[in-house]
């Protein structure tokens, strides 16, 4: 019998773990199945916006940190090694067991075949073709990072689809214009 979640996140690099941040923090059940291996990881970050300088498994380390703080299921090791349409969901299959979930988000970097098997549509140079929300030809499957567009490899971009990508999800669970964010307290 598969798990039913509420988004699968195939990768964990900026984009996938960006998005699992907030889609976990606001409510939904989120599992990253992660092969270890985001071009992140072999970074040195020191052009992201509020970070003087980090070593990419640094980076990563306090990222996957902060997703399971928030309720976010990580999978280290577990690949994804089939992903099928069932009804309005997508059965995830990994070497470890089945999940059934409304919601996938690609973050794959340079490995699109996972996406390309399930019929994700790609372009001449092997990336997910995506629409202005990261959404693919599938509904309610989305594509971030590397496996859009392998020229563009900066890491504060794909964390940024991540969270659009995020952000969409949540306007259709939660209502439109969905918004993630805290205010201060006055003094």
């Amino acid at each position: 019998m598969p798990i039913k979640i509420d988004v699968a996140v195939v990768g964990g690099g900026a984009a996938g773990l960006s998005a699992a941040l907030l889609t976990a923090k606001n409510g939904l059940s989120t599992h990253v199945f992660d092969m270890g291996d985001s071009g992140v990881s072999k970074a040195v970050l020191d052009n992201y916006l509020g970070i003087e300088r980090i070593d990419g498994p640094d980076f990563i380390k306090y990222a996957k940190k902060q997703v399971e703080s928030h309720g976010t299921v990580l999978h280290q090791g577990e690949e994804v090694v089939e992903i099928k349409p069932e009804g309005n969901k997508y059965r995830i299959i990994t070497a470890s067991g089945e999940y059934i979930a409304p919601y996938i988000v690609f973050s794959t970097g340079h490995n699109r075949e996972v996406a390309k098997n399930l019929g994700c549509e790609v372009g001449e140079d092997g990336c997910i073709k995506v629409n202005s929300a990261n959404e693919t030809n599938f509904s309610n499957v989305y594509a971030a990072g590397w496996c859009v567009h392998w020229k563009i490899n900066q890491a504060i971009i794909a964390a940024g689809e991540g969270a659009s990508i995020a952000i969409d999800i949540l306007s259709k669970e939660k209502g439109d214009n969905f918004r993630d964010h805290s205010h201060l307290n006055p003094k």
